[in-house]
Formats: structure tokens, C-alpha cells, sequence
């Protein structure tokens, strides 16, 4: 007799485990897919191996033999040992790292569908209830991806090394991209059809893209100004300082005989 898996039936995720139990999906996909929905509902502190097992329809002892405990179930399922993967971040030694390619890598996940909204739920948690990856996840996933842009932006500004509104301009850049990434189910409620399908995160990511260009521009030529004040402050200064009177003299010439 077969258990009825305790999931709710209007779950697609639910849905996706029961459907990988009933066509004899390896239990490690299954603990993957449960873990995911718990881990991202629950939390990792208020979900145990119990109800992970119970859920993927399998033993206790195959969390074990498969990720060792509940922290190395939580890790698989952290790096989208569940979800499909958006792929190695940008990295500063990359070839012709682009702005393109780095939307596209931030926003691959809202193209994958019920699962991939759950591993950016559980990545939210993971950032407002630290289970130990946060950190890692900084180190691995977003200093490679911020080392990258900057560099971009170094180039394309024809600066040597990243000032401050070099690195600000790369959060104004970064930023609205993760916010969808983020904050995808706040725009499901508000605006679903602004997420709805592939389309519409290619659109999102023309929009981006024109948005980072805009930025770049009005940053070059700020600078551009800047550069141009400065050389003539020097001239400026200089004639003033020469419209100073010249010192007068108190000794009186000698007469003439």
C-alpha cells in the first residue's frame, strides 16, 4: 500500500514530489524537492529530518546516506541541489564580461518556474535567519559577481581604479535586478503579469540593460564636467593673483642736483 505523501494537493512543488514518488524518482531527488518546500516554508532551525522523510516518502536514515545530517540536506538544497541552477556567477578574469550576461545570470531563477521561487524564498530566509551559508553565500556568489561589474564599469569610464561612485554606480546598477529576484512574490501580488513567463523576464532584462546604460552615461559625463572644471580653477587663480597691486616703496627717489 502506498503512503499518501502530507503535501498540499494545490502545491506545484507538492504536485512535482508527489509525481517524482509515483514514477520512482531516487529518494535523494525526493528529499532534495521536500527539503526545499519545508527548509523554504519552515525555516531550518523548525524543520526536521522526520518531516523531510515523511514527506519525500522515504526512510530517516536516507538523509543520512545521502547529505550526512540535516545541515548537509540544507546545503545541497541552498546551492539548487532542488532547483535549477543559474549558473557560475561572472567572474572579474572572465572574457568580455558583459551587462547582459550579468542580468541574465540574476535573473535566471524567475524563468524556472514554482521550484526556483522556493529556493529564492528559502536564499531570504537563509539572509533574515542565518543557518551558516549567508556568509558563504556573499564570498561565493555576490563578491565574484560585484568584483565583475566593477571592473566593467572601470573600463567603460576609463578610470584605473573603483572610487566611490564607481562602486555606487554598481549598486544602482545591481540593485533593481535584485530586487525582483527578491522580491518576486511582492510583484506576483501586485503586478503578476510583469513576471508571467519568459517574455516577460527578457523584457526585464532590455529594461535593465537600457537603465544601466542610461547610468553609465550620465556618470561619464559628470565626470567629463568635473574633468573640465578643474583645469580652469588653476587659471583662475592665477589671474587673480595678478591683478594683486604691487607693493609700493616708502623711500622717496632723490632729486636731481
Amino acid at each position: 500500500m502506498k503512503r499518501s505523501l502530507p503535501l498540499d494537493g494545490c502545491c506545484p512543488v507538492a504536485q512535482s514530489l508527489t509525481a517524482a514518488h509515483e514514477q520512482g524518482e531516487p529518494a535523494r531527488e525526493r528529499l532534495l524537492l521536500a527539503g526545499l518546500r519545508l527548509f523554504a516554508e519552515q525555516g531550518f532551525a523548525k524543520t526536521s529530518i522526520r518531516q523531510i522523510a515523511l514527506a519525500a516518502g522515504a526512510n530517516v536514515a536516507a538523509v543520512s546516506y545521502y547529505f550526512g545530517n540535516k545541515a548537509g540536506l540544507y546545503r545541497a538544497v541552498f546551492w539548487g541541489g532542488a532547483a535549477p541552477s543559474p549558473g557560475k556567477p561572472p567572474q572579474p578574469g572572465a572574457a568580455r564580461p558583459s551587462l547582459d550576461g550579468l542580468f541574465e545570470h540574476i535573473l535566471a531563477p524567475l524563468r524556472s518556474g514554482t521550484q526556483a521561487r522556493l529556493w529564492i524564498k528559502l536564499h531570504r530566509r537563509e539572509m533574515i535567519e542565518p543557518a551558516g551559508l549567508w556568509r558563504e553565500k556573499v564570498d561565493r556568489g555576490m563578491q565574484p559577481m560585484h568584483t565583475a561589474l566593477v571592473a566593467l564599469l572601470c573600463k567603460r569610464l576609463g578610470v584605473d581604479r573603483p572610487d566611490d561612485e564607481v562602486l555606487a554606480l554598481a549598486t544602482l546598477i545591481i540593485g533593481p535586478a535584485v530586487h525582483l529576484l527578491v522580491n518576486c512574490e511582492v510583484i506576483d501580488a501586485l503586478a503578476p503579469q510583469l513576471l508571467d513567463g519568459p517574455r516577460a523576464i527578457d523584457m526585464w532584462q532590455e529594461r535593465l540593460l537600457r537603465s544601466a546604460e542610461t547610468l553609465i552615461e550620465a556618470e561619464r559625463k559628470r565626470r567629463r564636467r568635473k574633468g573640465a572644471a578643474q583645469p580652469g580653477a588653476e587659471p583662475a587663480q592665477v589671474l587673480r593673483r595678478s591683478r594683486r597691486p604691487a607693493p609700493t616703496s616708502n623711500r622717496h627717489p632723490r632729486s636731481k642736483a
